[in-house]
């Protein structure tokens, strides 16, 4: 940057903490992307100054000579880097192996509990380094999901990455899985090297009951090689600044007792099946793309949903949703696009309601209270 015209006060830590991932190519076309939005900036701002005060014509403002007074303005702004880390993507995101998800906090509904902890533990780490360093705190960087299926372990994964602007690796469990001597190893030391090279970043291991069962088991040595190449890349240390993992499960119980001491797994944290203010407010985030109707209340409708997962209630609105298009199809012509945008009422709700059933039981529902009471004890 030493060769460009700036102008006005620059932070180049703000540039930084905005660049994450970014190889020195990446900066190279940060700095010519920012170049070019000032340079358009500039002479859009002349087009109109010329039009307007000279009254000149449209299509020949560009044949007046830049004065000396307009040269001296031709200067880059920190408003340009700002507007050009928005258009430039780095390396490890056009490969398509990291991304910055776009779930919000809002798509999640409820789990508000979780909200604070992840807030704590991660985002204003991201955030706010310097005061966490001023402080002293060393906090866990491995966070363990576990809950009944469907309750939104994945979205929450994916808000903590958005809110904190962090480079996002998904890993389905059991694609590192290979039945060649060396391939899984290699396979997790790529991921944390990469995850090292974009930090801040955050490693999310999805059924990661997978890939850390317990050692010992007859015919289990892929697992094992895989989990010890693991634990010690979760054990990385300093070289893991900046990196967090977030693995989720439905069965922590099958899992090596190792991942689960403190700087490792060290965070437990439960996903409780939603209660029945938070049901409503999943619905509310749910319907935000459709048509409700004013008469539809979706909280009173949560509380009738009881034992439903997050993905039970998504499959609520879906069907309501039919209900409501097979209503409009049978009052119109069968011909998509036709008639009046129809809304989706409480009749449609009822109609829902009925098709759709809990998918966690009442027995499954306390078993998964009472792993979380052992685990919290222990």
């Amino acid at each position: 940057m030493k060769n460009l015209r700036l102008a006005g006060d620059f932070d180049l830590l703000k540039i930084a903490k905005a660049t994450p991932g970014f190889v020195g190519a990446d900066l190279v076309a940060l700095v010519n992307k920012a170049g070019n939005l000032a340079m358009r900036r500039i002479i859009d701002t002349r087009k109109s100054e010329l039009v307007k005060e000279e009254e000149m014509p449209a299509e020949e403002w560009w044949k007046e000579p830049w004065s000396s007074e307009e040269m001296k303005k031709l200067n880059i702004t920190m408003a340009d880097f700002e507007d050009a880390t928005k258009l430039v993507q780095p390396s490890s995101r056009r490969e398509g192996f990291s991304t910055i998800p776009d779930v919000k906090w809002e798509d999640v509904g409820g789990l508000d509990d979780l909200r604070r902890q992840f807030e704590l533990y991660i985002v204003n780490r991201i955030k706010y380094p310097a005061q966490y360093e001023e402080c002293g705190v060393d906090l866990e960087t491995g966070f363990l999901l576990y809950g009944p299926p469907g309750c939104g372990k994945t979205l929450i994964a994916k808000a903590v990455a958005n809110e904190a602007g962090a480079n996002f690796i998904h890993i389905k469990g059991p694609e590192l899985l290979n039945k060649y001597v060396g391939e899984s190893e290699s396979h997790v030391r790529r991921i944390f090297s990469r995850a090292r090279t974009c930090s801040p970043c955050i490693i999310f291991f999805d059924e990661v009951d997978a890939l850390t069962t317990e050692r010992g088991k007859e015919g289990g040595w892929v697992v094992e090689r895989l989990l010890n190449q693991l634990l010690i890349e979760l054990n990385g240390g300093d070289d893991r600044r900046g990196v967090f993992v977030i693995g989720a499960t439905n069965r922590p119980e099958v899992m090596d007792h190792a991942l689960l001491r403190p700087g490792r797994f060290g965070k437990l944290l439960f996903v409780p099946l939603p209660n029945s203010g938070e049901r409503g407010l999943i619905l509310k985030a749910l319907a935000r793309k459709k048509p409700i109707d004013a008469s539809a209340n979706l909280l009173e409708i949560g509380t009738r949903c009881e034992n439903m997962s997050g993905a039970d209630l998504s499959a609520v609105m879906n069907e309501a949703a039919m209900a409501s298009l097979e209503e409009k199809l049978k009052l119109t012509t069968p011909v998509f696009g036709t008639g009046c945008p129809s809304t989706i009422k409480s009749a449609h709700f009822e109609q829902a309601l009925m098709k759709v059933k809990p998918s966690v039981s009442e027995k499954l529902k306390k078993y998964y209270e009472k792993l979380s009471e052992t685990f919290r004890a222990a």
